[in-house]
């Protein structure tokens, strides 16, 4: 299932940045630090299952 990363990238960012854009940059740059670059990722791009783990982990922090 392609784009599946960029999904929960996505997700991470509305979440946590609540459509702040100048937060929604620092949660950018905090993803590239964990190595993961949100800009490397589209709809179209393999699903590598350790980003997915990842980006899974720390979905589940975001949600109650």
């Amino acid at each position: 299932m392609a784009g599946k990363i960029k999904r929960m990238i996505e997700r991470i960012l509305a979440e946590r940045s609540k459509g702040d854009e100048l937060l929604a940059r620092v949660i950018t740059t905090k993803l590239i630090l964990k190595g993961i670059d949100p800009n490397k990722f589209s709809d179209k791009s393999d699903d590598d299952p350790q980003i997915i783990e990842k980006l899974g982990k720390m979905l589940r922090h975001l949600l109650p």
